[in-house]
């Protein structure tokens, strides 16, 4: 299981780490965004201080319907505990959670300032 907050701007937030296949871990704090169905995306910085690979590109759909492309890397993230190589998107904004990466888990939040965010496995 893992355990957030609710942001007082109301954005439900989740840190954990990720890295690279070499070792190299930074802790991430992501808003967990129900809308975005890719996996993670982080801005270029994290891409460049982590060395991580280059894999392709992707179409994903965002909050709003509407969809974009995205410059596909891999990364490595610890994750309820167990390390999981996902694909890791390109993007120009604060990192978020997406769909992909929550599929087969319990998300439940607390809807107030400060209220608990859990992620918990399906069983």
């Amino acid at each position: 299981m893992m355990r957030g907050i609710l942001s007082p701007s109301c954005e439900a937030m989740i840190r954990f780490a990720i890295g690279n296949k070499n070792g190299q871990l930074q802790t991430l704090k992501a808003v967990i965004d129900t809308g975005y169905t890719g996996f993670l995306s982080v801005p270029n910085e994290i891409i460049t201080t982590l060395n991580l690979p280059w894999t392709g590109i992707d179409r994903v759909t965002l909050g709003d319907g509407s969809e974009t492309t995205f410059e596909v890397y891999s990364g490595r993230i610890i994750w309820d505990g167990e390390y999981r190589d996902i694909p890791v998107n390109e993007s120009e904004t604060d990192p978020l959670v997406g769909m992909s990466l929550l599929f087969g888990y319990d998300l439940r939040i607390q809807t107030v300032i400060g209220g608990i965010v859990t992620i918990e496995e399906l069983k």
